[in-house]
């Protein structure tokens, strides 16, 4: 079942054009590219010390403290409530 940006995508070719074409600068950016080799090297560490395995469905992931540990990718791409920047920005819920 895809989600409702993929079907949205899907249907607007214009719209994917574009948002590909962000995402293609956007991930040549020096900080994104020096975090992703990071993140990377990480997991290939990790690998040989048989916590994971490359290709074993986890992610590194950042969390607060600048520490890192291992979440699916599934939960980590969609996650936005693990760092102190996206607590922040959303508000707090009334009682």
């Amino acid at each position: 079942m895809a989600g409702k940006s993929t079907n949205y995508y899907n249907a607007n070719p214009e719209a994917k054009k574009k948002k590909l074409a962000y995402a293609k600068e956007y991930n040549k950016n020096p900080k994104e590219v020096k975090k992703r080799t990071e993140l990377n090297k990480i997991n290939r560490e990790n690998a040989k010390k048989g916590i994971g395995s490359v290709g074993d469905g986890k992610d590194v992931s950042h969390i607060k403290g600048g520490k890192t540990i291992l979440k699916s990718q599934s939960v980590n791409r969609g996650s936005n409530s693990d760092m102190a920047g996206d607590k922040r920005a959303r508000p707090k819920k009334k009682k």
